[in-house]
């Protein structure tokens, strides 16, 4: 019973953990990466759909991305999409493909976007902190089910807590990752 909700804490923060990635994977740095743009919402045939269902989005060269739809009627509508992100790039079209050029990051912008990583790294480790909270709740409440004993308890949460320092020591390592890369000139 109590391996078992082990593996559900486990599995709980490693998604929080890796939506962090995920969610990092978006701050711009100064290479491309189709991660800047495949989930910005495209308003397309009175629906809404990620960039990355409507075209094929390519990185030809390091400070350039390209957005080739599979229906070259919606340009338009990718195009607009972009602008509307407000992530600081400037779509051109030439009729079939989208280009994006990749601006150098200026010192300030650097700054910027390094409070909004160790922002998101710190609402991240609140989440931890919560997941953690609920499961000791959890186990408190099946020792007080008597599901479990109090020695069970005792061993189970000190577990809980060094599970949790884990997860928040990888949560920091990947902030400090991308911090590190949005650093580099």
């Amino acid at each position: 019973m109590v391996s078992q909700v082990l593996v559900e804490l486990n599995a709980d923060m490693q998604k929080c953990v890796d939506g962090l990635s995920h969610d990092l994977s978006s701050v711009r740095t100064g290479r491309a990466s189709p991660a800047l743009i495949e989930d910005v919402p495209v308003e397309y045939h009175g629906s809404v759909l990620p960039l990355k269902q409507l075209g094929n989005i390519a990185v030809p060269e390091p400070q350039m991305l390209t957005v080739q739809p599979w229906d070259r009627n919606g340009l338009r509508a990718i195009e607009k999409a972009i602008l509307k992100a407000n992530i600081g790039l400037n779509p051109s079209n030439d009729g079939s493909t989208i280009r994006m050029s990749i601006p150098t990051l200026n010192e300030e912008r650097r700054i910027e976007l390094g409070k909004m990583v160790a922002k998101r790294v710190e609402d991240r480790k609140v989440a931890l902190r919560n997941i953690r909270r609920d499961y000791i709740h959890k186990l408190r409440q099946m020792e007080k089910d008597k599901e479990i004993s109090q020695n069970d308890l005792d061993v189970t949460l000190r577990k809980v807590d060094e599970v949790t320092e884990a997860y928040i020591a990888k949560a920091v390592d990947v902030g400090k990752a991308k911090d590190k890369e949005i650093k580099e000139l």
